[in-house]
């Protein structure tokens, strides 16, 4: 029986990790843009709560991985190049503000396509495009010359350095982090009960340093080692575009096999609990909006790095400094979107934001996402 190569075992479990994600994200309803909009629109709090926790889980999870010496998260992407601060606070902005246009950051929409929704098979489309022209099209020298600008020359994007530590020692601050998130979550009641946004936050936050384990030791290999990676979404969804159209030439990666776990993992759950129905758009409006959602988280990820999951999660697991402010800028993004939806303008949206403003109070329930 022939061996399989490294990147084949590489694949094949991001594939299966996929598949629990995408089975997790469909039966949570977990949705970091639906976080946003619980929070702002209905004071619910329990979908933030779950997106905080994961963050808790992956953090901990991976630098207790990195401190026993299993895999060098100062070899990730997030950690090995410069601060690229203005692109992180520029990217975050239009990342946070298109995923409210299309119901849902990148990962949501590949698991709203997974139950059937063919609004969200044209949003990846679009980011697909707009991200790969973002990182070797037309979109390229600008993006280069933003990075010239507001970037940072730096050795290790990590805290660690900042506060006197080395790398190995970057444990005590995750330690110190992860817990104040576990309070602050399961001190709310609804959290505490509330089955399904505990199990989202767990299971993620579980397959963050997952990913690390599949990339940085079963894709060790003396001759072509894996590069380190864990979830994210919009690079790999581009470069699946471009896997899908050039296969067999184009190169399986971790981020390509797992977004195609979860796209059936997505499929399999919505088909299991009768979930599975095709949407379509209600209308040019609608069609517009998702277009213009799609084209900026499409070049926002790439500008910020990441995405909800991809900086939020997996670079935050890293303890990177850019993740911290591409994450904070997305969410100041998501924010004025959800602003944006509520008000009908982006004057209105932004006269909301106000100190002196006051929101006008909505019903109990949760928003879509």
């Amino acid at each position: 029986m022939e061996e399989l190569s490294t990147s084949s075992i590489v694949g094949l479990s991001a594939f299966v990790a996929g598949l629990v994600f995408g089975a997790v994200v469909q039966r949570t309803h977990f949705c970091t843009m639906g976080a946003l909009a619980d929070l702002v629109l209905f004071g619910d709090g329990r979908r933030m709560r779950a997106w905080l926790l994961a963050i808790a889980v992956a953090m901990l999870g991976s630098q207790a991985l990195a401190s026993a010496g299993i895999v060098d998260l100062g070899n990730s992407f997030y950690r090995a190049s410069d601060v690229l601060w203005l692109g992180a606070l520029i990217g975050g902005l239009m990342f946070g503000f298109g995923m409210t246009q299309t119901g849902g950051c990148t990962s949501r929409n590949v698991v709203r396509l997974g139950a059937g929704n063919l609004k969200s098979l044209v949003v990846l489309l679009v980011v697909a495009i707009t991200a790969y022209m973002t990182m070797n099209g037309l979109f390229a020298i600008p993006r280069l010359r933003l990075e010239m600008i507001g970037g940072i020359t730096s050795t290790d994007q990590g805290i660690a350095p900042i506060l006197g530590l080395d790398g190995s020692s970057a444990l005590l601050p995750a330690l110190a982090i992860a817990v104040l998130l576990v309070l602050f979550c399961f001190k709310d009641k609804k959290f505490r009960t509330s089955g399904k946004d505990v199990t989202a936050g767990l299971v993620l936050g579980v397959l963050i340093p997952l990913g690390w384990l599949v990339t940085g030791v079963l894709g060790a290999d003396d001759f072509e080692p894996e590069p380190l990676a864990s979830f994210t979404f919009v690079a790999p969804i581009a470069r699946g575009l471009i896997y899908l159209m050039t296969y067999p030439s184009a190169s399986l990666s971790f981020g390509i096999a797992a977004i195609g776990g979860v796209l059936l993992g997505a499929l399999l759950a919505a088909r299991w609990a009768q979930d599975f129905r095709i949407e379509g758009f209600s209308g040019l409006d609608d069609l517009v909006r998702h277009l213009i959602g799609a084209a900026l988280m499409g070049v926002g990820g790439v500008l910020g790095v990441g995405c909800t999951i991809g900086q939020g999660m997996t670079g935050l697991s890293t303890l990177a400094i850019g993740s911290v402010l591409t994450t904070l800028s997305i969410m100041a993004g998501g924010v004025f979107g959800v602003r944006y939806l509520e008000r009908g303008s982006l004057k209105a949206a932004l006269r909301a934001l106000l100190p002196l403003s006051r929101p006008e109070k909505a019903g109990p329930e949760r928003s879509g996402g």
